[in-house]
């Protein structure tokens, strides 16, 4: 009896000790993060989107005669000009595997972000040949979001950003009104985002096959018109999954994760 009391306080307290590294291996983050932290494949295809951003823009400035308005750009922020690489790291190594509000906010109050690769060199193009950048982007953090929103761009390497160059949606991620009026008063060349929702409203809907549909139905605007960053942490694409955009941490969750990132699997003849 003393031998199976002492047996199972060893076994409670090596799992006591293992569990933590299982759940942190096991964290459904953790691809992700890995990803946008280490690869170089991540930081290539945010220079290729700028590249093609700029060639985009040589050929608007070759004809800017043509045009009756001034030339401009309107990008999102989130992952496409700033990136958050330090908040997802943090979120990975506290157990965490879905978005946390609370503390995003706090982290954005740190100042932490950092500039995407090929960004600040894109931007300082624009800067050169007289193309405006609109920055639009959808954040909360209070009374203080536009200033955060304008600081976040500033130490990340922008300069300083023109108030009326910043736009931030405290209550929506509909973008394209915003998008509309600018295009009312200057000529748009591209859009920049990491979310098919900053390009237009049409893929705010909550069915995986519906939003894979539109891409298709609009490839023809992909490097051209819109151009789009890799995000496989947030986004609306998560919303056609669950519902939300920031669904909570449940096991329920867990499992319709699992579930959409099997829903094409091998069916493995069983001997």
């Amino acid at each position: 009896m003393k031998n199976t009391l002492i047996a199972n306080f060893v076994m409670c307290a090596l799992l006591a000790i293992i569990s933590p590294v299982l759940d942190a291996q096991q964290n459904n983050l953790a691809y992700a993060v890995a990803w946008k932290q280490t690869a170089a494949e991540h930081a290539a295809l945010y220079h290729q989107g700028f590249n093609v951003a700029k060639m985009q823009v040589e050929a608007a400035i070759s004809k800017r005669s043509d045009f009756q308005k001034p030339l401009a750009v309107i990008s999102d922020v989130d992952e496409t000009l700033l990136l958050s690489n330090s908040y997802w790291g943090y979120m990975v190594g506290s157990g965490s595997d879905f978005f946390n509000d609370a503390e995003w906010d706090d982290w954005v109050e740190e100042d932490l972000f950092t500039p995407s690769p090929g960004s600040i060199e894109f931007a300082e193009f624009c800067r050169l040949n007289d193309v405006d950048i609109f920055y639009v982007t959808n954040r909360d953090q209070g009374e203080s979001t536009f200033d955060l929103a304008r600081r976040n761009l500033q130490t990340a390497g922008f300069g300083s950003v023109e108030s009326d160059h910043l736009i931030v949606l405290r209550e929506s991620s509909n973008k394209e009104i915003i998008q509309q009026q600018i295009m009312r008063d200057f000529e748009v060349v591209v859009l920049l985002g990491d979310n098919l929702n900053d390009f237009s409203r049409d893929y705010y809907v909550t069915d995986v096959d519906e939003r894979r549909l539109l891409a298709s139905e609009n490839r023809s605007d992909f490097g051209v018109k819109n151009i789009i960053f890799p995000n496989p942490t947030d986004g609306h694409w998560l919303r056609a999954i669950f519902g939300e955009s920031e669904p909570p941490a449940s096991n329920t969750n867990r499992e319709i994760l699992h579930s959409a990132a099997s829903r094409s699997a091998w069916q493995k003849a069983q001997n």
